[in-house]
């Protein structure tokens, strides 16, 4: 249910908070006073487009948000809880700048706005002033009548199923019509795959061929100039550790305080003289590692050479050959799965297609069956809304071709007066018939809705007299189960409303700004009286304002 809308700077408001509550709330205002401009907020809080003409003139941004409690909204619950945001109620936020860029945020989170609209679909209904219209379309049709049998997960089971069943006919057919192209393509990829295969060059193993190369081919230089270098070290003739072990022997045979004052001296020729040890040591061991293998070499050299070669063939680096590698045999795999599963693909869309038309046949029996149902209640809200005499049927016809909605199409049918025939709704020559007959299917769906907060945008137009008192009553029927806010013109629907909004238009100082209230008792009678008998308000008509009022607050629930 929502519980709060606040805008700022939005169209011609410049701050706004509004208290919303349950049952159902009136919202009037004289024409031109703004009451577009609540739907409209609300409208772009539930992830509608945005434009730069939603800023009011001279501002920044417009900063809307609407509050929501979700205590009754499974589904609301279940989506938010699934992207782990906070499930105790729901914020939804809309800032949109004077450039016509905006941003969304849901519980402080910020969100895409098809987020945001798959998340507002779950929150509220809203049915506009030209509602009447979209009935006209025959694809509402369908949509209506599975909305209220509760079959929209059926729906989309089908549809899914259809959807898979012409992938893979797509698919078939692509296979079929490669022929010799796929043929000529998976030869070129199987001597491809097959030259990489003799390769066989592991991810790592270029870098080290390259090294045993370069060590190969340098081997008889670097085992020269090691054992040189090892010689020079501790060589028997003029070595350096020869020299150094003189040195210090010399030194210590100097007499106590002089060898006393060369002690750091020794000290250091004795770390020299383990430096030089162990360089020695390490020259020593590897030129008694370093082998003179030509044959190892040529295996190398030849290795390298061939993986140059067919990188340069596939227009690759070297490096880059194992992942072509494995991309090549991923599409060879594929191609020969594509070849080799002609039967089973053929046998795949087969079983979809069959699967598709169980399912499908199941939805057209529960189809038929609500239908039945639908034509009723509609027929009943038709009573009501004087139009007892008139038939409404749901009728549902056999596609040519199967269609991820099913195989049928519903159409909706009706006979205002006895001894005419049925005509689809598109005929309907009368708009105010044509009104009454939207208002109660939209009053019929809302009373199968899971989403007890509606709201009605000048439904109630081409109504007037007692059939708009009634219309009131079918309003207030559905907001006593839930929330209702209903736009409206006509006082004996704003009677019947729990709770009155007002929304009146103020010019000051070259400034327009709207301005909405919530009425009080006596307010509510002012403005009954005002959609009554205009702007100059006589005792008859404020007494006629009261007295509707005091009738309609009285209703049994």
């Amino acid at each position: 249910m929502l519980t709060q809308l606040a805008i700022q700077d939005f169209a011609i408001v410049d701050r706004l908070e509004l208290d919303i509550k349950g049952g159902m709330t009136a919202i009037t205002g004289e024409t031109g006073a703004g009451k577009s401009i609540l739907l409209g907020a609300l409208g772009l809080c539930l992830g509608q487009r945005a434009d730069a003409g939603s800023v009011r003139h001279g501002c920044e941004r417009a900063d809307l948000s609407a509050r929501f409690d979700i205590t009754r909204l499974p589904a609301a619950r279940a989506w938010l809880a699934e992207r782990e945001l906070p499930t105790d109620e729901c914020l939804l936020r809309r800032v949109v700048s004077k450039a016509g860029r905006s941003k969304a945020w849901i519980n402080g989170q910020p969100a895409a706005i098809s987020d945001v609209k798959a998340l507002g679909e779950r929150l509220i209904q809203i049915h506009g002033q030209h509602a009447h219209q979209a009935l006209l379309r025959e694809e509402t049709h369908l949509a209506l009548l599975d909305d209220y049998a509760g079959l929209n997960a059926d729906a989309e089971n089908v549809a899914g199923i259809f959807r898979d069943w012409q992938a893979s006919r797509r698919q078939l057919k692509k296979i079929r019509d490669q022929g010799d192209e796929a043929e000529a393509k998976r030869q070129l990829l199987h001597y491809q795959v097959e030259e990489l295969d003799q390769l066989g060059l592991a991810d790592d193993e270029l870098p080290t061929l390259e090294d045993e190369q370069q060590t190969l081919a340098h081997a008889e230089e670097i085992l020269r100039e090691t054992r040189f270098a090892a010689d020079c070290c501790e060589g028997e003739n003029g070595s350096a550790l020869g020299l150094l072990q003189q040195a210090q022997s010399r030194l210590a045979d100097l007499p106590g305080s002089e060898r006393g004052a060369l002690a750091n001296t020794l000290t250091m020729l004795a770390d020299a003289r383990i430096q030089l040890e162990e360089a020695a040591s390490e020259l020593n061991h590897l030129a008694a590692n370093t082998e003179l293998d030509p044959e190892r070499l040529a295996f190398v050299e030849t290795r390298l050479g061939d993986t140059h070669r067919i990188a340069r063939k596939h227009h690759v680096s070297p490096e880059e050959l194992p992942a072509l590698h494995a991309r090549l045999r991923t599409e060879l795999e594929q191609l020969n799965a594509s070849g080799g599963d002609l039967d089973t693909l053929s046998a795949e869309v087969g079983a979809l297609r069959e699967r598709y038309r169980d399912e499908a046949r199941a939805l057209g029996d529960a189809r038929r069956k609500a239908a039945t149902g639908l034509g009723e209640e509609v027929q009943q809200q038709l009573a009501f809304l004087a139009m007892g005499k008139a038939r409404f049927d749901v009728v549902l016809e056999p596609r040519d071709t199967p269609t991820a909605d099913g195989l049928e199409r519903v159409q909706f049918f009706i006979s205002a007066n006895p001894g005419q025939p049925a005509r689809s709704l598109a005929k309907v020559a009368s708009g105010g018939e044509l009104s009454r007959i939207s208002l109660a299917i939209q009053v019929v769906a809302a009373s199968h809705s899971t989403i007890p907060s509606l709201i009605f945008d000048e439904v109630d137009v081409g109504v007037s007299g007692a059939t708009a008192e009634i219309v009131g009553k079918l309003l207030r029927r559905l907001g006593d189960n839930g929330q209702v806010m209903t736009v409206t013109h006509l006082p004996q629907v704003a009677a019947q409303a729990h709770a009155h909004l007002h929304i009146e238009k103020h010019a000051r100082r070259n400034t327009t700004r709207t301005e909405m209230a919530l009425l009080d008792e006596g307010g509510r009678v002012s403005e009954l009286a005002r959609m009554l008998g205009g702007v100059n308000l006589s005792d008859q008509t404020l007494a006629h304002a009261r007295e509707m009022l005091k009738a309609s607050q009285h209703l049994p629930h």
